[in-house]
């Protein structure tokens, strides 16, 4: 009889969190939500924080409930958003809360770095897109401002870092989530010591780089006391930046994935679009991509698992609906997404488009009167209602995802046949079939759990009950079903894409 392993997946996203029990046999994987909650900014005077203290609770919440259903944990992995951190400093003390990367601080900060070093120059050293939020730009509005945080701090831990800390005491940086600060060279997998000399920012106070499936260590003896649990649970760094896991868990049908540094692999056929409140669509590919295209293009080029990067485009996602429907219920008028849905399939199609990466639309606040005025300023009609507005959010993120992969065809030379969608996305099939339509090929929808389901199996080959990332993939194939959505109505779809392309910076 096989044996089976368990292991507890703490999956944090940005409007949610979640604790996963996996049982793995060696063939199966089958997950059982242990504990859900949910996550979202704090403001306390002019700053919008994560609520670290309130999150770690549920962390310990979703171990105690794991260890008590599974009976013993053969390993426990942290992931969360990339590019927020926290800082460290003398006796184990933590140096207040994270900061959320919606907060204003970095307003400027692209200015004033690319005055020091140009942004051609940053972007050669990293391959990695500029995003106002990235690390670097907030430890770079912390040093112009004379932080005294960065006075007494010895490290910095991103947050899938910060909890590991938590957890085991281990100050360490690992790779995936650490290739989303801009501050890490992708080719030699090591920290920048040019950025950080020509910023003016701390480099002592950057961790330690491992491996993704790397053991970071037992419990901490008095978490493990709180918790009543043996201390020999064992702490797993997974792919610790959300996106890496999901990707891992991609069911591609591919027999392995390209050597890292092999310039014989050819272009990859599939891309992923790991669909949340972001939408990270990319491909996997053996070594960073760094052009003038991909610059041009502000394509990314993050680390994945086995060596591998993932190039990518970050396109702002369900965000969207997501703040609409917020702003929505602030005004008494509460919506499930369901409903809204719902109401947007009805809805008449192609009234109004939007470029959903547009800026006016990364903080928080009021979106529907945000999409309205940049409807009236492309000289477009806004939205009548709700399932209209949502609507276009939805067909303009189809379309988005369209202009990227078109792009990444060109720039890799290949033709993309399959988009396999993974994460909550796929649970709104009006989207995967829009994103079918626009994209002009098939969708692979599923699984759902994408990122926890790579957060565990990562933890299984990090212990040695896999071997290989297409091992993973293969277990992913036969424990989770994938919905299939055939593109539909290619003309009209194509007539949008038009329109669309009016919108999009060149």
């Amino acid at each position: 009889m096989a044996t089976t392993s368990n292991y507890l997946a703490l999956d944090l996203g940005a409007e949610s969190g979640r604790g996963l029990l996996g049982r793995f046999d060696g063939e199966h994987l089958d997950l059982e939500e242990i504990h859900r909650f949910p996550n979202g900014p704090v403001r306390m005077l002019d700053t919008l924080y994560w609520d670290l203290p309130r999150l770690f609770e549920e962390v310990m919440t979703a171990l105690r409930k794991g260890a008590a259903s599974a009976g013993e944990l053969d390993g426990v992995g942290v992931d969360t958003w990339g590019v927020d951190f926290g800082l460290i400093g003398r006796g184990e003390t933590l140096l207040g809360n994270p900061v959320h990367y919606r907060d204003a601080r970095t307003d400027g900060m692209f200015e004033a770095a690319f005055a020091r070093v140009p942004r051609e120059r940053i972007y050669e050293i990293t391959g990695l897109q500029f995003l106002p939020f990235n690390t670097v730009y907030q430890l770079l509005a912390l040093a112009r401002s004379s932080s005294p945080l960065l006075d007494v701090a010895e490290t910095l831990l991103m947050m899938p870092d910060l909890f590991g800390w938590l957890l085991t005491g281990r100050r360490a940086g690992e790779r995936t989530d650490a290739s989303t600060t801009q501050l890490l060279d992708p080719r030699s997998g090591t920290w920048s010591d040019e950025l950080c000399r020509e910023l003016g920012l701390p480099r002592a106070i950057l961790p330690e780089l491992i491996e993704p499936g790397t053991e970071l260590g037992p419990l901490r003896g008095s978490v493990a006391a709180e918790l009543g649990l043996d201390r020999g649970v064992t702490v797993i760094a997974p792919a610790t930046h959300d996106t890496a896991s999901a990707v891992a868990a991609v069911p591609a049908r591919t027999a392995s994935i390209p050597a890292p540094m092999s310039s014989t692999a050819p272009p990859p056929d599939w891309c992923y679009l790991s669909s949340g409140t972001w939408s990270l669509l990319g491909v996997e590919v053996p070594h960073p991509v760094i052009n003038a295209e991909t610059m041009r293009y502000n394509f990314t080029n993050e680390g994945g698992v086995a060596g591998t990067t993932r190039l990518l485009k970050n396109i702002r996602g369900l965000w969207l609906v997501q703040e609409c429907r917020r702003t929505w219920a602030r005004a008494g008028r509460e919506w499930s997404y369901e409903e809204l849905t719902a109401r947007a399939q009805v809805a008449p199609r192609f009234t109004t488009l939007i470029d959903p990466d547009d800026a006016t639309f990364l903080a928080h606040g009021d979106m529907p009167a945000r999409l309205a005025a940049y409807c009236q300023r492309t000289g477009q009609t806004p939205p009548g209602d709700e399932g209209a507005m949502v609507r276009c959010c939805l067909e303009s993120l189809a379309l988005k995802y369209r202009w990227a992969i078109d792009r990444l065809e060109a720039i890799l030379g290949t033709t993309i046949r399959t988009v396999h969608v993974v994460g909550g996305g796929t649970k709104n099939a009006l989207l995967c079939q829009f994103t079918a339509d626009a994209c002009g090929r098939v969708v692979h929808a599923g699984p759902v759990e994408a990122t926890a389901i790579g957060n565990i199996l990562m933890q299984a080959l990090g212990r040695g009950r896999l071997g290989s990332i297409a091992e993973l993939r293969a277990v992913v194939g036969r424990s989770f079903p994938v919905t299939v959505y055939e593109p539909r109505d290619p003309a009209a779809w194509t007539d949008a894409a038009g329109r669309f392309a009016t919108l999009v910076p060149a």
